[in-house]
């Protein structure tokens, strides 16, 4: 017999008897409405549990992890407000129930079975997943994660205090309220999840506030692989900055009690705190799973004797709230209800398109408070002395710099954050003054961990703001790249547009960097970002363009709520010269602060018809020089940058190349994953024109005088170019 169906008999059987487990007496604290409220959530969460594996049975739902053994969440769902945001482990069914009941107006049974049924009208994904989440419980919807959510969460809960000192414009949460996030024993380990406690303990050490209450949902088990007995409690108690809490989960009653007392603590304190909560597992992992395939049978029986529900029974009684027989019923009606409500959610409609299921990749836009800029005074003061300088050429690092000032005056929602971009103005200069010039509360120096670093960024875009990370490196990105697959991306799109987190993530990179380390340092592969649904990726080619682009990623996140990757390239931030020492052509004017580049917007420089050299970021700059040397060969050029490299601006590089005979793209980046193969793809199917292209080599970066004998230069793409348009070198 199924597991599940063992459980549910068992239940049956021992409740009509009276053979329930023994325990602990209830304690006082809870009152009776209460507590049967709790059982009733407790109930309704595991009769979905049912229901979900009989409907993919039937070939009418899509997921199978449950929460039997965990719903003892409802208890610590009651123990915090409805507006206290929530990012909830997968099996916390219960703890959305539970606070659906503290809700008015709430469906739960019908909604959480449209989710399971992948109905377009599930109000949370519209059909897209089966989640845990919804707008109104303030639960932004999660998927399967392992850990993942847990840096957000650490943002979210600092972004409180800040918000307190600093107000965004779409500020979500109260100045008192505390975030919650939960996860199991073994994402426990997850090297994400040991980053966010390590940040949550680092910053409160610091007596920065962080109201956050970690609940760690201890089973004992992963799947199939054991927590080592003592495990989480060994680890967690004397962590740094974080108060320990321990609490049976079995018991809702001590469950409640002890998750009040840490909710409290961190209201109270603004401090982070751990709530290690004793579950058990039933069913096994997931419906295929079966867990007497790698535990003797006799614990699986053991777990199954120790069912939460049974002990919510039992001490249901004890406490005079809620009579055995009643409580029986309770049970066999909600399993009967929720089998009258699956009849009527089979029937109703799925996502049926590739259109429809891609509708909330992108979210909304919102209604912002329209600016007209910084008043002279304002920027005079938050300039000094660099107001002088504005009427001379500076190259690109400083025109940055001046944009993000400009910006930052402009739009007090906007924070930074990232190792070093503080006090001392990050490793190239690139923000510095903004410290002296906005203070610490919107210039954070963050501990060195990018996964914190994003985390920090998407949960403070959840409370309203617009963050600004930066990750020092591009190589940096890939220890935290998930951040933005698994959760920055995947956002609105699980939420149906309804949950969002805008960000610009400032990203120093790509290659040509003389003499600073190899790879690490120079990196000249986007790959990981380019099949993110969603994102944008911007990469500027010179100062003005850099300060223009900037602005427009910046309103593309404050009004669009979209996630901008903005790629800065290393070698071009001091780059003055052009052609020979001293000619400064590469350096460039601060373009006036209303000036910007919109999305998709490309780059034309000459006006040739031989050739057109599709090009973007450093490749601008050697296709700049090739240029002049085709000229004094007779071969009439243009430039297109593509500045937009996310989403590709196809129908505007057709246009801009339509009248040349020949294409010659030139891509930094790795000839495998690298942009050019979109571009050889878009001119090969809609073009009419020989094309072909020159990319790096597929190997990583030396340092010394090799460092970019694997990248295309000047002299080779003056040789492709050549031999393109059948010209002699």
């Amino acid at each position: 017999m199924d597991r599940a169906q063992i459980v549910h008999q068992n239940f049956l059987d021992r409740v009509g008897t009276g053979a329930l487990p023994q325990g602990a007496a209830p304690l006082v604290g809870l009152a009776p409405e209460q507590a049967v409220g709790i059982y009733r959530a407790q109930v309704l969460s595991r009769a979905l549990d049912i229901t979900s594996r009989s409907m993919q049975k039937a070939g009418q739902g899509f997921y199978t992890i449950g929460s039997s053994g965990h719903e003892g969440m409802a208890a610590v769902a009651r123990a915090l407000r409805p507006d206290d945001m929530a990012f909830l482990h997968y099996r916390d069914a219960a703890f959305q129930i539970s606070r659906a009941d503290q809700v008015p107006g709430q469906r739960i049974a019908w909604d959480m079975l449209l989710s399971f049924a992948c109905s377009c009208e599930d109000p949370t994904s519209g059909g897209r997943h089966k989640v845990l989440g919804s707008r109104a419980l303030m639960i932004p919807p999660q998927t399967s994660t392992i850990a993942s959510h847990l840096p957000k969460a650490v943002g979210a809960a600092y972004s409180i205090g800040a918000a307190k000192r600093h107000a965004p414009e779409h500020k979500i949460m109260r100045d008192d309220s505390i975030v919650m996030c939960s996860f199991g024993d073994a994402s426990a380990n997850h090297s994400t999840a040991q980053g966010a406690i390590n940040t949550a303990g680092w910053t409160s050490v610091q007596s920065t506030p962080l109201p956050l209450l970690f609940v760690c949902e201890d089973n004992g088990i992963g799947i199939s692989t054991k927590t080592p007995r003592g495990w989480i409690e060994t680890s967690m108690r004397a962590r740094p900055g974080i108060k320990y809490f321990k609490a049976d989960g079995l018991d809702i009653y001590a469950a409640h009690a002890v998750a009040q007392e840490a909710a409290d603590y961190v209201r109270r304190r603004k401090k982070p705190a751990f709530l290690h909560l004793r579950t058990v597992r039933l069913y096994g992992h997931a419906g295929a799973d079966v867990p007497t395939t790698y535990l003797p049978k006799s614990e699986v029986e053991a777990d199954e004797a120790n069912d939460p529900l049974l002990h919510s029974v039992r001490l249901l009684e004890q406490a005079g709230a809620l009579p055995r027989a009643e409580a029986l019923k309770i049970y066999t009606d909600t399993c009967a209800r929720v089998e009258r409500i699956r009849a009527e959610v089979v029937t109703r409609p799925h996502l049926k398109t590739g259109a429809e299921v891609a509708a909330s990749l992108i979210p909304p836009t919102r209604a912002c408070t329209a600016s007209n800029g910084s008043s002279a005074e304002a920027r005079a003061a938050a300039f000094g002395g660099d107001m002088r300088a504005m009427s001379d050429p500076q190259p690109m690092s400083r025109l940055i710099n001046w944009a993000l000032t400009d910006l930052m005056l402009q739009h007090g929602e906007i924070v930074m954050m990232g190792e070093d971009v503080g006090r001392k103005g990050g490793v190239y200069g690139v923000t510095q003054k903004l410290h002296q010039r906005f203070g610490p509360d919107r210039m954070i120096d963050t501990l060195l961990d990018e996964q914190s670093i994003l985390g920090l960024a998407i949960g403070m875009g959840h409370n309203g703001f617009v963050p600004m990370p930066e990750i020092q490196f591009l190589a940096y990105l890939h220890n935290a790249e998930d951040q933005l697959r698994g959760e920055a991306a995947t956002l609105p799109f699980f939420s149906n547009g309804q949950f969002s987190n805008p960000m610009v993530l400032r990203i120093a990179g790509l290659g040509y960097q003389k003499g600073f380390g190899g790879h690490f340092h120079n990196d000249n592969s986007l790959a990981v970002l380019r099949d993110i649904p969603g994102i944008v990726i911007a990469c500027p080619s010179d100062g003005a363009e850099a300060a223009m682009m900037l602005r427009e990623s910046v309103r593309l996140a404050r009004e669009e709520q979209r996630v901008v990757v903005f790629v800065e390239p290393i070698a071009l931030y001091p780059m003055r010269d052009l052609h020979g020492a001293k000619d400064g052509e590469w350096m460039r004017h601060y373009p006036a602060p209303d000036q910007s580049i919109s999305l998709g917007d490309v780059g034309q420089h000459g006006e040739g018809t031989d050739l057109a050299i599709v090009t973007y970021g450093n490749g601008r700059y050697l296709s700049t020089q090739a240029q002049a040397e085709l000229e004094a060969k007779g071969i009439k050029s243009r430039i297109v940058d593509l500045r937009w490299l996310a989403p590709l601006p196809a129908a505007a590089l057709l246009e801009a190349t339509k009248s040349c005979k020949h294409v010659l793209i030139v891509d930094e980046c790795r000839s495998t994953g690298s942009q050019s193969e979109a571009l050889m793809a878009l001119f090969a199917e809609q073009g009419d024109r020989p094309a072909t292209r020159i990319a790096a080599e597929d190997c990583f970066i030396a340092t010394g005088p090799a460092y970019a004998a694997t990248l295309p230069s000047k002299d080779s793409i003056l040789a492709a170019a050549l031999d393109l348009v059948g010209a002699k070198p």
